[in-house]
């Protein structure tokens, strides 16, 4: 087990360092305030605001999207389904579409941009990413209320609540914690994936402005960098992952903040 987690740790500081140590020299305030310029991928001036900018759109919108669409999901598996088969037969297909690789998403979006008539857009990413976290954000919401405590719900009918006011009165604000931290997961597994994105977003220089027009993401910006053979460029994109890495930080600790003001509400 110290074995396990001295690689995991061990790991984790490898790259945090890597990322610290080749991208921090290029980090400024013009790189974050800036969108690129005609010779940014050359090495001259500009930023990444675009993608900074486009990575906040896409995946707040999906994770807005996944969170309607899968808790609905679990407070059925958990409240209304159970323990039948088809209730399994969900689950078993969540755990599928949570290990399908993102490139696969990516893939199945563009068909459908295609046959709607849609080119590559913030809309179309925001529906990619939807799809990508919807499984993720279900399967770990539905093991959050699966922690609550049966004689908690069975007290809830007992005094005449419904089960929809059983799931909305009791179960979300039990689990409330485990909720927000299935939202961080989903969110953090789609703000750093770039192969949804690379057909149904596409990739721009400028700030988005419509939902239909393309939009531009950290993820492809640290890839398009990391593709130029100009040293000044390829340390740009270590700026740009850690960046990232710096959002996704800031918002697991703001989440952790949160989980723990809600657990007030938490019967134990």
């Amino acid at each position: 087990m110290i074995c396990s987690v001295v690689t995991v740790l061990g790991s984790l500081l490898i790259i945090l360092v890597t990322i610290i140590w080749r991208g921090l020299p290029a980090l400024n305030l013009s790189m974050l305030t800036q969108t690129p310029t005609g010779g940014y991928y050359l090495g001259k001036e500009g930023g990444i605001l675009n993608a900074i900018v486009g990575s906040l759109c896409l995946v707040g919108g999906a994770t807005l999207f996944a969170t309607v669409i899968a808790l609905p999901i679990a407070l059925y598996l958990q409240i209304y389904a159970g323990h039948s088969r088809r209730v399994e037969f969900v689950r078993l297909a969540l755990d599928v579409l949570w290990g399908v690789p993102s490139i696969v998403y990516g893939a199945f979006g563009f068909i459908l941009m295609l046959w709607l008539g849609i080119r590559a857009s913030l809309l179309g990413g925001i529906f990619a990413l939807t799809l990508l976290e919807i499984p993720i954000m279900a399967r770990a919401m539905d093991e959050a209320i699966a922690m609550v405590p049966t004689a908690l719900k069975d007290v809830s009918y007992a005094l005449g609540a419904t089960r929809l006011e059983t799931a909305l009165r009791v179960v979300i604000r039990q689990t409330a914690p485990g909720l927000l931290t299935a939202v961080i997961l989903a969110f953090g597994r789609g703000v750093g994936d770039a192969a949804s994105v690379l057909f149904t977003a596409g990739y721009t220089d400028r700030l988005p402005d419509s939902i239909f027009s393309p939009v531009a993401s950290l993820p492809l910006a640290v890839f398009f960098q990391l593709g130029t053979p100009f040293p000044s460029v390829q340390q740009r994109a270590y700026a740009s992952a850690f960046v990232l890495t710096v959002i996704v930080l800031v918002l697991s600790l703001i989440s952790r903040q949160l989980a723990g003001r809600l657990r007030k509400n938490v019967i134990r």
